[in-house]
């Protein structure tokens, strides 16, 4: 949930430098961006999320392997991370992915712990709540954010249905979905919007939180409860609709993947298109935008 793209009143409307280069000046203005609403929902979902990831580790480093379907097969793990002993006697870390492995020594498998020795852990201690092994503890962190995540988001998803910023910021026209190539061709030569184009989302960035929002944190909230055993005697149907518990546990395990990889996409997006105008969009609500003199924009 990054942020509503709703563009209110105007705030200011000042002058910049001239551009001596086209012997025109540029003018601009602060819009206000981002509801308080919005803005706190955001900074709340970043400390949740962080350590959802880091007790989801913790939980995952207690039986580092996935698997499909209702039980777990040993001899052939979808996804494993483990530590394995050379002919010489030295250690490193075995990542297995459908069959195929990866030496991953140093990041995955085996890694140095606080002491700098080595360590034969799926996940490094730095990358998990708590940084030791408890898997009680990391469920207890685990459990608890997820429903305050749970809780936020519905918040969240309430205030954009009740002031339409979801139909009105998210969903593309067919306009802007006629234009997806354009768009995708500016994202790749990170080239991106302007003027009065900057006051709102564009295609590749409504798209993709439409998805995040509407699809990939329900499957993660969801494949989550399917393997509660108590939800699920009360829920059966979880199960069926992912396969079973294992095959739930994957989906969990791959939409947080995926959401990791959002995360460090949109960061990436908003260190090189502006690092201070959109963090002080998101802490502010205000988001300035460049306009020609002369321009209504």
């Amino acid at each position: 949930m990054s942020g509503s793209a709703q563009q209110l009143d105007q705030v200011r409307d000042a002058p910049t430098a001239p551009d001596q280069r086209r012997g025109d000046r540029r003018r601009g203005r602060l819009i206000y961006r981002h509801t308080a609403l919005v803005r706190a929902t955001h900074w709340i979902n970043v400390v949740f999320l962080t350590i959802l990831l880091m007790s989801g580790l913790q939980i995952f480093n207690a039986h580092p392997a996935l698997y499909w379907g209702e039980v777990s097969n040993f001899g052939d793990p979808a996804l494993s991370i483990t530590a394995q002993r050379t002919e010489g006697g030295a250690s490193r870390g075995i990542t297995t992915v459908a069959g195929h492995q990866f030496d991953t020594t140093g990041w995955l498998g085996l890694s140095k712990d606080a002491t700098g020795r080595s360590a034969a852990r799926a996940f490094a201690t730095w990358a998990t709540l708590p940084s030791w092994q408890s898997l009680a503890e990391g469920r207890l962190w685990h459990f608890f954010f997820a429903w305050l995540l749970v809780l936020n988001g519905l918040v969240y998803l309430l205030f954009g249905l009740l002031n339409l910023h979801l139909w009105r910021d998210m969903v593309p026209s067919r306009q802007e979905l006629r234009g997806i190539g354009r768009s995708a061709w500016d994202h790749l030569r990170l080239r991106f919007p302007t003027g009065e184009e900057a006051t709102r989302y564009n295609v590749i960035q409504k798209l993709s939180y439409l998805v995040l929002v509407l699809v990939l944190l329900p499957i993660l909230v969801l494949a989550g409860l399917a393997m509660s055993p108590r939800l699920d005697a009360a829920s059966p149907e979880l199960l069926t609709i992912f396969g079973g518990r294992q095959s739930a546990r994957t989906i969990h395990f791959i939409a947080a993947s995926m959401l990791v990889i959002f995360v460090i996409v949109h960061v990436f997006m908003v260190l090189i298109s502006g690092v201070w105008n959109n963090m002080r969009s998101i802490i502010t609500g205000r988001y300035w935008i460049e306009t020609r003199a002369g321009t209504d924009a």
